[in-house]
């Protein structure tokens, strides 16, 4: 039997925030069960449902092939119900939709010409689709540029003591995570502000440079690695406007979609900087840190994040300034498995930048507390005894380097 869902509204947990009307925003007149609004919603105020009513077919377009699908689906239903394949990770199945949320535009489709993402948007009578957008420039929403006084997992630690701001960012909605203690929320869900190309956005971030004088341009999220296309041309095109030795083309991501051809190709795109973010060391807790409870995914998850940690090590240390992060709360990881994550990063290279980042309440882990000064003491001593040589602990006072 298929199963139809929709979202309705919590009243008593609503708090008027805005986040549905300023920053996740639906794109249909009904509910077409995307979930993007249930995922946004920093207040638990709405909840998902079985949908019973009654739904008529519609007929749609597909490639110049006529389909009747159920109404009220999205785009992205209507492709699966009729063979269509969804992958979350790059060249896996027809189309890849990694975020489902609206932000990255990664599954974007031509609808009777225009450009739509299948995955918020709901299935009508008489569309006309087309699946191949290779022709058409990628786009995606982004935040910023704006100067950055600290950085992120992989920015050296000595430029820090350089001046007031060490690197100008971008910072680019979507995410394939549900982090209930998300860092970036009204970043990671929005799917209002209007997309703009790779060109654009390594345009701006490049006056940005020169305005401030530094060395950094980075992209960090969500998370960036999501569009694939768009990262790459992106590289290429901020490479080509910054071609002095020193641009630092900085990538922070979670890593868990950057596979060894992905990594090579981001390389080659003019990537020389680039911070990873592997959630635990045991799939339990990256389940727990990152929402996402498809053990088999979140397995893939956590084993191509620290591959790539690997893989970026072992091929292009010579190339590329590497970081690794670690996002530390006593809420979601133990002493005993953040050593066991130290002593994971000294196995590879005891050498590497480690950042950790101390999680503070917010989203929907309001409950939480921050890591007192003395707790992100104890966590350098302790990744400092599994031998490693670069520990940077941020804390509610600032960071404490090397």
């Amino acid at each position: 039997m298929i199963e139809f869902y929709k979202v309705r509204k919590i009243g008593n947990n609503c708090t008027r925030c805005g986040i549905c009307e300023y920053v996740n925003k639906c794109v249909n007149k009904e509910c077409v069960g995307c979930l993007s609004c249930f995922h946004a919603c920093p207040n638990n105020a709405k909840e998902v449902i079985l949908d019973y009513s009654r739904r008529e077919g519609v007929k749609i377009v597909v490639n110049k092939n006529t389909f009747e699908v159920p109404e009220n689906v999205t785009i992205k239903r209507a492709l699966e119900f009729i063979g269509y394949r969804f992958g979350v990770y790059p060249n896996e199945g027809d189309i890849q939709a990694p975020c489902n949320l609206g932000g990255c535009y990664t599954c974007s489709i031509l609808v009777n010409g225009e450009i739509v993402r299948s995955c918020i948007t709901g299935v009508s009578d008489g569309m006309k689709i087309e699946t191949d957008t290779s022709s058409i420039v990628p786009t995606r929403i982004v935040h910023g540029p704006e100067p950055h006084t600290v950085g992120g997992k992989a920015t050296p630690w000595t430029e820090k003591r350089e001046g007031r701001y060490v690197e100008v960012a971008i910072w680019v909605a979507g995410c394939n995570l549900r982090c209930p203690q998300c860092q970036n929320y009204r970043v990671t869900y929005d799917n209002v502000t209007k997309p703009v190309s790779p060109m654009e956005a390594a345009y701006k971030l490049t006056v940005y440079r020169r305005r401030y004088g530094v060395k950094g341009l980075a992209v960090s999220g969500g998370e960036p690695t999501l569009n694939r296309r768009w990262l790459i041309e992106y590289f290429r095109e901020l490479k080509k406007l910054n071609p002095d030795g020193k641009a630092r083309l900085h990538l922070d991501s979670n890593g868990t979609l950057l596979t060894p051809s992905y990594i090579d190709e981001l390389v080659e795109a003019g990537c020389n900087n680039i911070g990873v973010e592997p959630k635990g060391n045991n799939v339990e807790t990256f389940k727990k840190i990152t929402g996402i409870f498809d053990h088999e995914l979140a397995e893939r998850y956590l084993k191509t994040s620290w591959n790539a940690v690997k893989y970026l090590v072992d091929k292009y240390l010579d190339r590329v300034y590497v970081g690794v992060g670690i996002p530390y709360n006593s809420d979601f990881m133990s002493l005993n498995e953040l050593y066991e994550i130290g002593d994971k990063i000294a196995s590879i290279n005891n050498s590497i930048q480690v950042c950790v980042l101390d999680y503070f309440p917010t989203f929907k882990k309001k409950g939480i507390k921050r890591p007192p000064y003395n707790e992100m003491v104890k966590v350098k001593n302790i990744l400092n005894g599994c031998g490693l040589k670069n520990v940077i602990v941020q804390t509610e006072v600032g960071y404490i380097g090397p």
